[in-house]
């Protein structure tokens, strides 16, 4: 039985002495720690909100309302099939021209996943080919398909950076842009 007691003290003071030494090479008490970590997490949450905000705007065809938290030096990297796109303006024009395109654009079942600056969204979209888009004719086809959006934010909670995880040629042999694949 003394041999049980002395165990579980020296346990007891093992373990206390890592928490404390825990406490220290983390960077002060407990309490800060728990701060830092609500920091962390209400940044996460707040360029989440920031992203719905936009990806809902997007759905209602309003762009200007979905480029209201884009930083003026944000790029667009689409899928990296293609030359970024550099700055709000640009990529605003771009975004326009897309949606004269595809008026009817929309995602359905986004989940949403921020971690600090970077936010994931994932969901199916879907659309008709209804205008001329970059001297291309508009056939009335639709498409659907899976996506990944990956947005960066900086610190102002502003978006600097997206990415895209899709299949354009997908979406282009869909819609007719593009021949079937054999």
């Amino acid at each position: 039985m003394k041999k049980m007691i002395a165990l579980l003290a020296v346990a007891t003071a093992l373990f206390t002495a890592c928490e404390t030494n825990t406490d220290k090479t983390e960077g002060g008490t407990g309490e800060g720690n728990m701060a830092d970590t609500a920091t962390a997490e209400s940044k996460s949450e707040r360029n989440k909100k920031v992203v719905m905000a936009s990806m809902e705007a997007m759905m209602a065809n309003n762009v200007d309302e979905a480029f209201k938290n884009v930083a003026p030096d944000a790029v667009d990297y689409n899928d990296g099939s293609m030359p970024a796109v550099k700055g709000k303006d640009s990529i605003m024009n771009m975004v326009k021209g897309w949606m004269n395109a595809f008026p009817d654009n929309k995602g359905t079942d986004l989940k949403y996943v921020a971690d600090g600056d970077w936010v994931m969204v994932w969901g199916e979209w879907s659309g008709t080919w209804k205008n001329d888009f970059m001297g291309a004719r508009a056939t009335n086809k639709t498409y659907k398909m899976k996506d990944v959006d990956i947005f960066k934010l900086n610190d102002a909670g502003q978006i600097v950076e997206h990415h895209n995880v899709q299949s354009p040629n997908t979406m282009a042999t869909q819609v007719g842009m593009a021949p079937p694949k054999k």
